[in-house]
């Protein structure tokens, strides 16, 4: 069984995951070119890294336990009080679901190599501002265009599974996962409330996610989950706690990548004004397939939406955020420096470089460079929802997933009503999921029912 790639391929990631999980892997290149196709082989190199111990040496101590987090966070405020009226709730829910959306849109037809990894010694971020230079629509104050004079002079394209993401063709949100784990999310606490865990996810998957919609960490944990459960007896076993490990470990190198990052928003809006809850929200859904900084992407995610519905500088909801992350951690280093630089910026350019300098020695797609970005954007931003989701797109790397979770925090923060025309009116209020009763559906009836769903967790949210 290999999933999301080739055997071969997973096994040179699980040499990288171990090295940056601060594993001693002298000599696991050489022994990987020796085993080359061969899959018992390249099994018996796999086995040999997982049983691999951190160094005495390594700088970071990174739990993936909810109590081990907690014991290495800072002090922060674990709720906070949002007196807002029936109205004005409705128009955060509203703002977060349309921010999300926009940011997810502007960014999607981006999220293709050269602009993920860069091209012709050109970093990604480079490559966008060509893209749109070339179609005279620099600085980015729109949705992306179609076209671009960047396709004949540098041979750069937009991805060819966007058609209704382009400035020319937009009329409403396109499927995409950013937003299927969204709906999903708003699904699972109108279910289960409050009373469930990382089996449950992988239940809903299974439910609601064909093998086609899932990618990376999130491949691997849907093969896996269905490897330790039994489809005629589908209840959850004594055992779990096992088979969850195996769950999102085996086979599984990208379990800090930035898959659980892009999954806590339907949940953060259930656990609004509630970071210290949000996060354990997103604790729990990380948990069925990441580990380390996987889980801290999606907790850190979670708390800066929850805060943002309660406060309005963006500063303090990057802090409220690392918050509910060990301070001992890659990730929360990362959105620390992220937040100097962003601070020193002089420009966007100035910004984009330097994050790629300083975090460009991760994949594309990991969870700490794009939260830092992520950070970045919201801090270089201040109040600007168009600066910060262009920011979060123009910066790079996973574009979609970054524009849809600065949309969501910058949305939730400010309100529908507060939000520029331009980059709201062309989603007709209407979104596609590729989910059963989401395909499509008003974007402001699952703002109410996000709304209503917080409302029935309200009177069991911590006081």
């Amino acid at each position: 069984m290999a999933g999301w790639d080739r055997l071969r391929e997973l096994v040179r990631l699980e040499i990288v995951q171990r090295m940056e999980e601060g594993c001693d892997i002298e000599g696991f290149d050489e022994k990987l070119a020796e085993a080359d196709e061969d899959e018992e082989r390249l099994m018996r190199v796999y086995e040999e890294l997982i049983g691999l111990g951190v160094r005495d040496d390594y700088p970071f101590e990174e739990p993936s336990d909810l109590e081990s987090i907690r014991r290495l966070r800072p002090d922060g405020p674990r709720r906070m009080d949002a007196g807002w009226s029936e109205p004005e709730w409705l128009d955060k829910f509203y703002g977060a679901w349309l921010g999300r959306c926009a940011g997810c849109v502007l960014g999607k037809p981006l999220e293709h190599a050269d602009y993920l990894y860069g091209k012709d010694g050109r970093p990604g971020w480079a490559n966008v501002e060509l893209w749109f230079r070339g179609a005279d629509a620099w600085p980015i104050r729109g949705y992306t265009p179609a076209r671009s004079r960047a396709e004949s002079e540098y041979g750069l394209a937009l991805n060819d599974w966007s058609p209704m993401s382009v400035r020319e063709t937009i009329r409403y949100a396109e499927s995409d996962d950013d937003i299927r784990y969204t709906v999903l999310g708003l699904l699972l606490l109108e279910e289960k409330g409050l009373d469930w865990d990382s089996w449950d996810v992988g239940k809903l998957w299974h439910r609601h996610l064909t093998y086609s919609q899932v990618c990376t960490a999130e491949t691997q944990a849907y093969m896996n989950f269905a490897r330790e459960t039994s489809h005629l007896n589908g209840g959850k076993t004594a055992d779990w706690p096992v088979r969850g490990e195996r769950v999102r470990m085996y086979l599984n190198p990208y379990r800090e990548w930035i898959g659980a990052q892009i999954r806590a928003d339907g949940l953060a809006y259930g656990a609004a004004g509630h970071p210290e809850l949000a996060a354990e929200l997103g604790w729990r859904d990380a948990s069925f397939s990441h580990v380390k900084n996987g889980v801290y992407g999606e907790m850190f995610a979670a708390a800066m939406i929850a805060a943002a519905f309660a406060e309005r500088d963006s500063g303090r909801i990057v802090e409220i955020g690392l918050s509910e992350i060990p301070a001992t951690s890659r990730l929360a280093k990362a959105v620390r420096e992220a937040v100097d630089i962003a601070r020193r910026a002089k420009d966007e350019r100035e910004l984009a470089s330097a994050l790629w300098d300083a975090f460009g020695q991760y994949d594309a797609v990991h969870a700490i460079n794009n939260a830092a970005l992520v950070a970045a954007s919201l801090v270089f931003a201040g109040d600007d929802f168009e600066k910060a989701i262009a920011m979060a797109v123009y910066g790079g790397w996973d574009t979609d997933c970054n524009g849809a979770t600065v949309g969501s925090v910058m949305g939730a923060k400010l309100g529908a009503s507060a939000l520029p025309k331009a980059w709201i009116e062309p989603l007709g209020d209407t979104l596609y999921a590729e989910v059963h009763g989401f395909h499509p559906i008003a974007i402001s009836a699952c703002a109410r029912r996000s709304y209503e769903v917080f409302r029935k967790l309200r009177p069991r949210l911590p006081e």
